[in-house]
């Protein structure tokens, strides 16, 4: 197997280097490899504001690059230190020791750091072994066979090799990635493999306020993204696309977009699976509704009952001006937005201009709901019922019934 290949090879190297080098050198260089691992994590993170200001961008090189520099940095140090202290322990065996001493100290010193040299080659593997199974965790769930680049291959039968062979759970036991990071390797590959699935991400409560980024917009309704999703394009295709490059640019976006998405993740998952949320659907106001022009049609026909034709024909023309693209979003934290409406009143005259956004609260009030937004500089409290996907609001004695987004 692969895996087991890169492993003997990794320690028949480092075994004869080990015994070249000798004991000092490669002791040394042990403990800075484990005091390396150990404090690169929390090193590399300080590392991230500079990178950043350096003009580097990328989220995911940021992540990698500081860890890494941290430990080489250490490692080198740590290697540069055991060279000086080898050079001292030799000279004296060499000048003031003797020739017996010297080569009983040669037999020793190259053997040791052969053993030595395993040890650090043992490091290494487990490191290694970590690095594959993080990042193939992820390469995994979004290959597309042939189309995928050889490293990403090689990447990914590293990484199917370390299952069957049991390192993967070597390589857990020192895993010190927080649980989001698997969760969110879960969600992208159920994105990914399922684009039908994209549809219900702006739909999930949880991202409802995501979803309203001008951003996340445009991309969503960005038809030729529709179909690359469609074609199921490699990972590395959807990410170069133009849209997509200008979220990934944008890290005050994508920071907020992990801060939202980081508490939900286990939830989304199972969201995009089953269309249930178990921490969101126990709240019924959550989500997109949409307002019913037939339904205020009808009631309005039914307040007027001997209303004119004619009449009745430039309401309905007024009605549908006025809520045909109009929407209400709840979200979490008793947030609102009713969007492309700028009255709710039915009244005679003429159609206003859509197009404007409100934001507001909604409250729950003895089982019933309520919301409060400003509408033509007139803070108004609208009462609201929810029977089924029905959500009935009245405002100033007209009733108005909006559907829940499918």
């Amino acid at each position: 197997m692969t895996i087991w290949l890169l492993g003997l090879l990794l320690l028949a190297s480092l075994a004869a280097l080990g015994f070249r080098q000798g004991a000092i050198r490669v002791g040394v260089s042990f403990i800075g490899i484990l005091l390396g691992a150990l404090l690169a994590p929390p090193l590399g993170r300080l590392l991230r504001p500079l990178l950043m200001a350096t003009g580097l961008k990328n989220p995911l090189l940021v992540w990698v690059l500081g860890p890494f520099i941290v430990f080489v940095l250490i490692s080198v140090l740590f290697k540069v230190g055991a060279l000086a202290l080898h050079q001292k322990v030799d000279v004296f065996y060499k000048y003031k020791a003797g020739d017996l001493r010297l080569a009983l100290w040669e037999r020793l010193n190259h053997r040791t750091g052969l053993c030595l040299g395993l040890l650090n080659g043992t490091a290494y593997l487990i490191l290694i072994s970590w690095i594959i199974y993080a990042f193939s965790y992820w390469t995994v769930q979004m290959a597309t066979s042939d189309s995928d680049p050889t490293p990403v291959k090689i990447l990914n039968r590293l990484g199917n090799d370390e299952q069957g062979s049991g390192l993967a759970k070597v390589a857990r036991s020192i895993d010190g990635l927080p649980d989001a990071y698997y969760d969110a390797a879960d969600v992208a590959g159920v994105i990914y493999n399922n684009p039908l699935a994209e549809a219900r991400l702006a739909r999930y409560p949880g991202l409802l306020s995501i979803a309203e980024q001008p951003e996340i917009r445009d991309l969503a309704n960005d038809s030729a993204f529709t179909e690359l999703r469609g074609r199921h394009e490699p990972i590395r295709t959807v990410l170069d696309y133009p849209k997509m490059q200008a979220i990934m640019k944008n890290p005050d976006l994508l920071k907020k977009i992990w801060e939202t998405l980081k508490p939900d993740l286990k939830d989304l998952n199972g969201y995009l699976v089953t269309v249930k949320s178990a921490k969101y659907d126990s709240e019924r106001i959550l989500g997109r509704w949409n307002f019913d022009v037939h339904s205020v049609l009808a009631a309005y026909r039914q307040a007027h009952p001997n209303i004119a034709s004619t009449e009745m024909q430039r309401m309905r023309r007024f009605i549908e001006a006025l809520f045909g693209k109009a929407s209400l979003v709840a979200m979490p934290d008793h947030e609102a937005l009713l969007k492309n409406v700028t009255q709710l009143k039915v009244t005679v005259g003429t159609p206003p201009a859509n197009g404007q956004t409100s934001q507001g609260q909604w409250q729950k009030l003895d089982g019933n709901y309520q919301f409060t937004f400003s509408l033509a500089g007139k803070e108004e409290q609208i009462p609201a019922t929810i029977e089924g996907d029905r959500l009935t609001i009245t405002t100033e004695g007209t009733k108005l019934v909006l559907l829940r987004e499918d």
